[in-house]
């Protein structure tokens, strides 16, 4: 573009005064047009004409002035050597950004190796087939001085020092490229980051930089947009200059001309390694959650409360027998659930919908599979997360299929509520109806009848013929037991051969009478065992709630009475209670006096029976056994006075004793070099119920200097049905903290086993012995001596088996895994004074 337009060429005129002559006018004009003088004057221009690609075409003879000043011909890309190359890139900004941009000062090399301030005019112009041209001047403004000039100068300077700020300082790396994706410049951060010259990375040479797994799949992703000319956006790793590898993210986008045709592609390189890092870092830990889940086999069931949008995981969709492709709608779920658990999940559906639920809920319920309706227990635990308190954002449920535990649970409630042997109620849960049928005859005002049954001569027929002909004498008489009585009867075995019957049907002498005398005749046909025949005779005691007690203890007292009275007048026979059998209540006085005086005397004797491993033979402990000296009958079971041990005060006198005489004989043998292992306390129900009972066990054994891990407690699960559970609750805890260790003793035959095991700090539990002695012949007791065995394993705590009298009842145990033992096979009880009678080193017992 001529600096100024107003010049023509042609039509040229010149303004003299008259007083000349023409032909001087002429000579004056052509001056004015073609005098070197004016070059003197006025600073030189050069006019040139350039097409898109910025080639000079053309320029005109009178700026051979002005070219020989420079150092080569700006003919065609000459002039590139002459500009500086920062100033070529603002002439192609420029260009860039308008059609008719602003003049533009760059500096140019001159032949006496000077450099000069030059000012670009130009002007985009339209030429055929579709193409441009540029038209401009050059105009020399090194020598000028103005305004305007150092206006230009200043902002020059002050955009080329914010351009390369903006370079040096960016953590990107900014590039470019022709339109056939050979680089043509490259930010300085890439030498600092990969030592390779800029230069060098010009082309195709930062190719070289790539890592060798990441060239192949960059150079066709390149390819491709060159192509199709769409934005580039990939990853890749780059050698630094240390030799390792740092992911960068390439970004490039490229810049069209009024054709579409691309003229340049504009990108960046950004260091992306930390966030790839973290994705990566994040993709494992989301795989090895995935992975957990389906170890685990746990079904997912999220639910965004925004978008409402649910989504079952392919586990869950598994467990509820649904195709992938079925909608998870909240009325298919409901539909699958169990009738009765509906409302359940109705509740928890209605709480999301009124922001009610918890954080944390957790509830098990029973679906029938969608495929094949099969019945199963889903165990679902959930969580919510919320925005300041309000509304969920988000609801996670997992859902586990629990339906195999749950039968073992089942199996083994069973079997800690019946007797394996008649599969009918055991005493515990028998006693439990009863408590139950009292206090509904209470409130109902009415009666009910109780029956003990004890079958006449099973110990003689177990020794006469074997326990198995005694098993088959049980199984008969439950038999015969369930075609006489009453339909609203419940039975129970109470013991090895005593049963109890309560009914509300029986609530008179005559209804007990006329069921005892059908029972009794029942009994007498003879039963046959492998071809032999006997008889299996019945004697009962009965009572009658209201008028022979009104408490279900007091009546069961009665019932026990009237039944050892039938027994002691020659059984097979029905005793109804009656006052005079209270004398049996100056028995168990008397069992109460002997107690008061082998505490008072301090007669109490403890024996020691080993815990043995079975598998080594290495005692690795010792259960305290109560014994007491009679002045006359010697050393005396606790049997002798059991009545005892239902006087809270009298009970926890004899455990005071027993814990006297233990911790001095376990401070006597550590002291004398002998290490005895642990020792096992029994602890009765009446012990607990003072309250301080831990704390005066403990206070003993800091009087003895012996640390808490010597000693064990044991208890049965009657110590946690009675009154003052809680203070069983809380000495079992003071226990645990203090580092004495819990053994659940007879497990297997109380009734809430299972939840005790949950409720309560145990730490060890023993098999009862009715499991062990008919493990070799019975296949249901070894069934649940394995159930048991498994449990304990799984919940971390020790099995011992009690019981164990011959060796293969010892090699089963330890092939179902239960490697302690306690039993004569292994050890009868003992005095300390026999146990280690050299006091030198521990026994240690072999089979």
């Amino acid at each position: 573009m001529d600096r100024f337009p107003e010049r023509r060429f042609a039509g040229f005129d010149l303004a003299t005064l008259d007083a000349g002559p023409g032909d001087e006018r002429v000579f004056l004009r052509n001056d004015l047009l073609f005098s070197p003088i004016f070059t003197q004057v006025s600073p030189p221009v050069m006019r040139f004409v350039a097409d898109e690609r910025g080639r000079i075409l053309a320029r005109d003879v009178e700026s051979s002035g002005f070219a020989g000043r420079v150092e080569s011909d700006p003919m065609d890309h000459g002039w590139r050597a002459v500009v500086e190359p920062a100033d070529r890139r603002t002439l192609a900004k420029a260009a860039a950004g308008s059609p008719r941009p602003a003049p533009v000062p760059v500096r140019m090399h001159c032949t006496d190796g000077s450099v000069r301030w030059c000012l670009v005019r130009m002007v985009r112009v339209a030429a055929a087939r579709g193409s441009h041209r540029w038209y401009g001047t050059v105009e020399d403004i090194h020598d000028r001085s103005d305004p305007e000039l150092d206006a230009l100068e200043a902002a020059l300077r002050e955009s080329r020092q914010h351009y390369r700020a903006s370079v040096e300082l960016n953590p990107q790396v900014p590039w470019t490229a022709g339109p056939d994706g050979a680089i043509e410049e490259v930010g300085p951060r890439w030498a600092a980051l990969t030592g390779i010259d800029t230069d060098a990375a010009l082309g195709v040479g930062w190719m070289d930089s790539l890592h060798p797994d990441d060239a192949e799949r960059v150079s066709g992703i390149w390819a491709d947009h060159l192509q199709s000319g769409l934005p580039v956006d990939v990853d890749y790793r780059v050698r630094l200059k240390d030799g390792s590898y740092r992911w960068m993210r390439a970004r490039a986008a490229a810049r069209r001309d009024d054709r579409g045709a691309i003229i340049r592609w504009y990108g960046s390189l950004e260091d992306v390694h930390a966030q790839r890092l973290a994705q990566q870092a994040l993709s494992e830990s989301e795989e090895r959650f995935r992975l957990a889940v389906q170890s685990a086999q746990l079904g997912i069931w999220d639910f965004d409360a925004v978008t409402g949008v649910r989504t079952w995981s392919p586990e869950l969709r598994a467990m509820l027998g649904l195709a992938d492709d079925v909608p998870a709608t909240s009325e298919l779920a409901l539909s699958l659930v169990h009738p009765d658990d509906r409302a359940e999940l109705q509740g928890m559906m209605s709480a999301v919908a009124c922001n009610s639920l918890p954080p944390h809920f957790e509830a098990t319920l029973r679906i029938h599979r969608a495929d094949d309706g099969r019945l199963r227990w889903i165990r679902s635990t959930g969580w919510s997360s919320r925005l300041d308190g309000e509304r969920p954002l988000r609801l996670i449920v997992t859902f586990l299929d629990v339906t195999e535990e749950r039968e073992a649970e089942v199996r083994i409630r069973w079997a800690a509520t019946h007797d394996p042997m008649t599969r009918i109620p055991n005493r515990t849960f028998w006693q439990e109806g009863l408590e139950a049928m009292a206090r509904q005859a209470r409130a109902d005002r009415q009666g009910f009848g109780l029956m003990l049954l004890d079958i006449d001569d099973l110990k003689r027929t177990n020794d006469a013929l074997g326990h198995d002909a005694g098993d088959a004498l049980l199984g008969e008489f439950v038999a015969r037991l369930r075609n006489v009585v009453p339909t609203d009867a419940l039975i129970g075995r109470l013991g090895g051969d005593e049963f109890g019957l309560i009914a509300p049907s029986l609530a008179t002498r005559s209804a007990l009478e006329q069921c005892a005398a059908r029972l009794i005749e029942a009994m007498r046909e003879p039963h046959v065992h492998d071809g032999r025949s006997f008889a299996c005779g019945v004697s009962i005691g009965a009572a009658l709630f209201g008028e022979h007690g009104g408490e279900a203890d007091e009546l069961l007292k009665a019932a026990d009475l009237a039944l050892y009275a039938s027994k002691a007048a020659g059984r097979g026979r029905l005793t109804l209670f009656h006052p005079a059998l209270r004398a049996e209540a100056q028995r168990r006085t008397s069992m109460i006096h002997m107690a008061r005086d082998a505490v008072a005397r301090d007669m109490v004797v403890p024996h020691y029976q080993p815990k043995v491993d079975l598998v080594t033979g290495r005692v690795l402990g010792y259960e305290a056994l109560l014994r007491w000296r009679h002045p006359s009958l010697g050393i005396l079971p606790p049997a002798s006075i059991a009545a005892a041990f239902e006087d809270g005060e009298l009970a926890a006198a004899l455990t005071g004793r027993m814990l006297d005489a233990v911790t001095a004989d376990l401070r006597g043998w550590l002291d004398g070099g002998i290490d005895p292992g642990r020792i096992a306390v029994n602890a009765a129900a009446a012990d607990f119920q003072c309250g301080d009972f831990a704390e005066r066990v403990l206070e003993r054994l800091a009087r003895c200097d012996l640390p808490p891990e010597r000693l064990e407690i044991e208890v049965t699960e009657t110590v946690f049905l009675g009154r003052g559970a809680h203070h069983v609750e809380r000495a079992l805890d003071v226990f645990a903290r203090a580092g004495v260790r819990i053994a659940l003793d007879d497990f297997g035959t109380g009734y809430a086993s299972l939840t005790h095991l949950k409720q309560y700090p145990v730490d060890v539990i023993k098999i009862d012995r009715s499991f062990v002695s008919h493990i070799e012949e019975d296949a249901g007791d070894a069934a649940i001596v394995d159930a048991i065995v498994k449990l304990g394993t799984s919940l971390g705590l020790e099995v011992v088996a009690e019981g164990v009298e011959t060796e293969g009842q010892a090699a089963l145990l330890i092939g179902h895994g239960c490697s302690v033992g306690q039993g004569f096979l292994l050890g009868r009880p003992q005095p300390a004074s026999m146990l280690f009678p050299d006091m030198a080193e521990p026994k240690t017992l072999s089979r």
